[in-house]
């Protein structure tokens, strides 16, 4: 049942209205905290509150405006938005705290937490988006917004990520307003209300390359290979955005945009129908298993973690293209998984980085003596990670495999099965590190005699994130977590 309701244009408006804000008058360390914990707070709370009734199958739906051609701002509360929704406002929260912490002693605060808000802002916009035109503006504005905050150092390295960020991305956009070009004139409809916006008769091969245009456009955000690159050299922003690029805005932005072309604009039925099923999860398995052969071999503690998250987006991608009930479940489910534990591991990065001046795991020798909370909180999300029982990580996995089994894929569980060995490979030796290598005599870490630790403006944010990926697996079925929201969609798009 749908519902004319304005509140899933509230959490975007208080986001917009909080980078306005501190555009304003962000000068001032107080407001500028306020506002952006304030609007934080706030968005989370009306995107929460549309969960209860969601799983009774209630819909929010609100019209903004509507311009020539079929093309409308509209906002649409469904399941897979909100999954999405809910998993970009939570982190915010935590995000925000923790980098009020982290960019004490930095430059041009004002700047950063205003296009962070801006960045949040597209991101609520792209999960809320009703059609396709409305999802596409918030998609490209999402990439303006997150260039100044890529290159926020202002070094050579960053300008240069910055722009090779900037050219990804725009491209991205290019590829992907053809093919709405493309699906309007086809189907003469640009709405994501329903489980699939072609039918056969349409034609096989050009819907096959339509497809392809959607992947392309949406797979650089989510770092398909070859289709990664600006990632690991984004790595060289400030932790909070790390964070944000892959926990919660950027990356998640174009792996939800592949989960609606499978779902709301092509459908399970037809997915099938084109056996697209089976070339998307070959491509995102080179995807998976690729990148995480690529992450044993860094030593730089962020880089190794970028190319962890483009494995970890592909097993999103992986787990959708099994087009079955336990693999839609396992798609959305892991979209908030991989953003706490991965979350909790870059502003673990950050935490070290910034109290000892560690960035390479072959310095972390004996780190845990000296920051043993952090190394704590860091040793749950990796386990996590890995999929260990009973972390987030795990339930990602159990359904995955069941989905395969579902969709008659069962030859991608040995990719779920090597997915995990490599995972345990270039997490496992940070952890034995950290805990069991001597301490170089030379003591490369700067202790602190006042503080052992860091903040508790930067502990409490990596130590609630890090609880959520215990909460995820073992409190998983519990009513208005990911998994409960994911079975409404599920339950839509199979009915579809």
């Amino acid at each position: 049942m749908e519902v004319n309701s304005i509140i899933p244009f509230i959490p975007i408006a208080i986001a917009g209205l909080a980078a306005i804000l501190i555009f304003i008058k962000g000068e001032t360390a107080f407001y500028r905290n306020l506002w952006s914990t304030a609007a934080s707070l706030i968005a989370f709370i009306f995107m929460a509150a549309m969960i209860p009734r969601a799983l009774r199958g209630t819909i929010y739906v609100y019209k903004l405006s509507h311009m020539v051609g079929g093309l409308s701002l509209i906002f649409r509360a469904d399941a897979l938005g909100l999954a999405f929704g809910m998993v970009s406002s939570s982190m915010w929260v935590f995000v925000n705290i923790y980098a009020i912490g982290y960019m004490e002693h930095e430059h041009h605060k004002k700047r950063f937490f205003a296009f962070f808000a801006v960045a949040i802002c597209c991101a609520f916009g792209i999960a809320l988006a009703e059609n396709l035109f409305t999802l596409y503006l918030f998609y490209e504005l999402l990439s303006i917004a997150t260039y100044p905050l890529v290159m926020h150092v202002g070094t050579p390295e960053a300008m240069k990520a910055g722009t090779r960020y900037l050219i990804y991305t725009l491209s991205g956009g290019g590829v992907l307003l053809i093919a709405i070009m493309i699906t309007y004139f086809i189907s003469g409809n640009l709405s994501l209300s329903q489980a699939g916006l072609f039918s056969i008769t349409d034609g096989a091969s050009i819907l096959r390359m339509v497809f392809f245009l959607y992947l392309i456009g949406f797979g650089i955000k989510a770092a398909i290979m070859p289709l990664h690159h600006w990632l690991p050299s984004a790595m060289v922003a400030p932790t909070p955005v790390t964070t944000l690029l892959h926990a919660v805005a950027v990356v998640k932005a174009g792996v939800f945009g592949i989960l609606r072309t499978v779902y709301s604009i092509y459908g399970i039925e037809l997915m099938r129908q084109l056996h697209l099923g089976t070339t998307l999860a070959v491509i995102a398995s080179i995807t998976v298993l690729v990148a995480s052969l690529i992450a044993i071999q860094q030593d730089h503690i962020k880089r190794r973690l970028a190319y962890s998250t483009i494995s970890q987006l592909s097993l999103i991608v992986l787990a959708a293209a099994m087009l079955s009930p336990a693999g839609i479940l396992a798609s959305l489910i892991h979209i908030a998984n991989h953003a706490f534990t991965k979350g909790t591991l870059f502003m673990c990065a950050g935490v070290i980085t910034e109290e000892t001046g560690v960035t390479h795991v072959s310095q972390m020798k004996g780190i845990a003596k000296r920051l043993p909370g952090t190394m704590v909180i860091f040793s749950i999300a990796a386990l996590g990670m890995i999929g260990l029982p009973p972390f987030a990580g795990f339930v990602t996995e159990w359904f995955t495999g069941v989905g395969a089994f579902q969709g008659g894929q069962v030859a991608f569980i040995a990719v779920l099965v090597a997915n995990g060995i490599l995972d345990a490979l270039y997490l496992l030796p940070i952890l034995y590190t950290a805990y069991f290598d001597k301490e170089p005599e030379d003591n490369p870490f700067d202790f602190t005699p006042k503080r052992q630790e860091t903040t508790w403006l930067m502990l409490g944010p990596i130590a609630s994130t890090s609880a959520m990926t215990i909460v995820l697996g073992l409190l998983a079925g519990l009513q208005g977590l990911p998994l409960s929201v994911a079975r409404v969609a599920g339950k839509f798009f199979l009915k579809g």
